[in-house]
């Protein structure tokens, strides 16, 4: 199936349930615990890269661009319209790209968590249609959950991608309250025009990678103290 940039988007809510599921769906809080997660922030404090709000604002800049415009974004619009056409083996493929793009065992792990943690708000809802053969891909990543889940909930593709992103960015302010002091509203106004580049991007053009964000992971695995899992 065509995913890319000439495939028509949905924009609009016509469910106005699904509003109120989208608010739920990106809670930092529910369902997925993600105030749990620093994404590698918590070690970039520790050493000493990340050590002021004009720091913090650079390293968040950095994974918009690098990572939630070039590869998250991307692959939650292929998930999306995969789910919307019931293309399951075009899906499991992207949901196995999402986790082999995690480039630490930490964020792999907190890949595969954020997913399981979706299915488990799945079986509260029997009317979904998640049947044995989906669970693979639903449970092995967060970004392929939250997609399929947006897709049955009705919520539109661009509004479930802003509220990834935001509830992206709200995670890594409630860590870096925790960790650096700075103002709440430092990182709630970097996405801007970032969603119309990654709708736009071709199959071919994904991908993205944040080394210092990987190096900090894989440091944090083993960091002797720390508040946050990832």
């Amino acid at each position: 199936m065509d995913t890319g940039m000439h495939t028509s988007i949905n924009t609009e809510f016509d469910d106005p349930g699904a509003l109120l599921r989208l608010m739920q769906l990106i809670s930092p809080s529910l369902p997925v615990g993600g105030f749990t997660y620093s994404q590698g922030l918590e070690w970039a404090v520790e050493c000493g890269w990340v050590n002021s709000p004009a720091a913090f604002a650079r390293w968040q800049q950095q994974l918009i661009d690098d990572q939630l415009s070039c590869l998250d974004w991307p692959l939650l619009k292929r998930l999306y319209l995969c789910a919307r056409e019931q293309d399951d083996a075009g899906f499991a493929r992207w949901a196995a790209m999402a986790v082999s793009c995690r480039e630490t065992h930490e964020l792999r792990l907190e890949e595969q968590q954020r997913g399981q943690a979706l299915v488990r708000l799945m079986a509260q809802w029997p009317s979904l249609p998640l049947t044995a053969d989906r669970l693979p891909a639903l449970q092995q990543s967060g970004l392929a959950a939250l997609a399929w889940l947006g897709c049955q909930w009705r919520i539109p593709l661009e509004p479930l991608a802003l509220g990834f992103g935001y509830s992206t960015l709200e995670g890594a302010v409630m860590a870096g309250l925790k960790l650096v002091p700075f103002g709440q509203q430092t990182a709630q106004g970097l996405l801007a025009a970032a969603w119309q580049r990654a709708a736009s991007l071709e199959d071919e053009a994904l991908g993205g990678s944040f080394p210092l964000q990987v190096i900090s992971s894989a440091c944090h695995e083993t960091q002797y103290s720390r508040l946050f899992r990832s």
